[in-house]
């Protein structure tokens, strides 16, 4: 087995030479194993081991074996004890998922902190099948089905190729001792169920079902690569990117075919799941919406547009002394007195100083906002129609400010000035505005 993981390692995980190494290291069969090779290997390497305190006096057990391994053997450890309970009544969580979270945001912070290049973990042939099977039962897409990755970022699998059995009898063979977690007995977590009574049958029907698997893996992983390469050609026709947002030309996506499966490549790293609203989303009237943990997907017209949600709807005002000349939160504008007005645009007004009641105030649009546009001889017009109008879509509408003088407004900042104050031969004091 070591024979084998040193070519494994040389082909496919070369950059590991010269790195440092942390291994993840629950006191397990798997970890020790992993533990016990690598010990064997030119690396610098230390242990990580997290104590989640769900199985009582059995945590603290497994905590005290691998400190005195590593004693033993001069390893470097470090050592966490997590509330696993209480972090998953907190947020609501399974144990599991709970104990992941924590498990994993402690890996990466020690990667950080002491300065250390990868974590490995113990993950091997049979947890990839056991997670296949968990995931075809939930319902799945082609990437559920392809497997444990070898990496993801730091974080390192070498021992993927193996076998649980290749691991039982290295362990044996070379007397490796190790604990044995009696929550893995239990059938109260899927994975048990699938690792106790599903995968002995698969086995017994063929012995070499490892195997023939893991060459079903590979087909799989090769036919992932082929959609996600159509995925980035097709992106390319479809999708143009404008600052934080992502617009979809919906004329375009409705060309192809399997729209569908494209829009589910795309979107699934966004951590979007209600798939048949997304799907729906694509006949719906506009403004309609679907949202994700940190995304939200808009339906605009003839776009589905992405966008983080990175903030929250304001009622904030900001105010404006009159000795101000430069503003630069929420936005960035400038104020400075002149003798006489150059052409004005969308982003630079000139006004009529002595009408404004200061301070100033700078905010959001709010329900029954109207102005008098310039050069529309005094008609009114509501601010919602202004947006209409100018088919602005819901994202930018949340993102325009509007400038305010004594609750009467002057600017809709970026689109449209307000008549009231505009420039006449009577005026004295120019004041130009501009968007910098």
């Amino acid at each position: 087995m070591l024979e084998k993981l040193k070519n494994h390692i040389a082909q496919n995980l070369p950059f590991l030479e010269h790195k440092k190494l942390f291994l993840a290291v629950s006191g397990g069969l798997d970890s020790m194993v992993l533990l016990h090779l690598l010990q064997q290997l030119p690396y610098e390497i230390a242990v990580l081991h997290c104590n989640f305190q769900l199985r009582g006096l059995e945590s603290f057990g497994d905590q005290n074996f691998i400190q005195n391994y590593a004693n033993q053997h001069d390893i470097p450890i470090f050592i966490t004890q997590f509330d696993t309970t209480a972090f998953a009544k907190d947020y609501k969580l399974s144990t599991q998922v709970a104990a992941r979270e924590l498990r994993y945001s402690w890996f990466y912070e020690q990667l950080e902190t002491l300065n250390f290049d990868y974590l490995l973990t113990a993950h091997h042939a049979d947890d990839t099948l056991e997670t296949f099977f968990i995931n075809l039962t939930r319902g799945t897409g082609l990437e559920g089905l392809t497997g444990i990755p070898m990496q993801n970022e730091q974080v390192i699998r070498p021992l993927l190729p193996f076998s649980r059995q290749e691991m039982e009898l290295y362990a044996k063979e070379n007397k490796i001792e190790w604990r044995e977690d009696s929550s893995n007995a239990s059938d109260k977590y899927l994975r048990n169920k699938i690792r106790h009574h599903l995968i002995p049958t698969l086995k017994e029907l063929n012995p070499n079902f490892i195997a023939s698997f893991q060459k079903t893996q590979n087909y799989l992983q090769e036919a992932q690569e082929m959609v996600e390469d159509a995925a980035i050609m097709v992106y390319q026709q479809v999708a143009k990117a404008h600052e934080n947002d992502i617009y979809f030309d919906l004329k375009q996506l409705l060309k192809l075919p399997n729209y569908k499966s494209y829009l589910y490549q795309w979107l699934h790293e966004f951590g979007f799941t209600a798939w048949q609203d997304i799907y729906d989303l694509v006949e719906s009237q506009s403004g309609k919406q679907v949202f994700a943990a940190k995304y939200r997907l808009l339906k605009d017209r003839k776009f589905l547009i992405l966008n983080p949600i990175d903030f929250e709807p304001t009622n904030e005002e900001f105010l404006i002394e009159k000795s101000a000349t430069v503003v630069k939160i929420p936005l960035n504008l400038s104020f400075c007195k002149v003798d006489d007005i150059s052409v004005a645009t969308n982003e630079t007004i000139f006004v009529d100083e002595e009408k404004l009641v200061f301070p100033l105030v700078l905010r959001k649009w709010k329900t029954g906002d109207f102005l008098q546009p310039f050069g529309m001889n005094g008609k009114t017009k509501k601010v919602s129609k202004l947006y209409k109008d100018e088919k602005l879509s819901l994202i930018e509408k949340e993102n325009t400010w509007i400038l305010c003088s004594n609750n009467q407004i002057v600017w809709v900042v970026g689109i449209r000035q307000d008549e009231r104050f505009k420039i006449e031969n009577s005026t004295e004091n120019i004041l130009k505005i501009a968007l910098i």
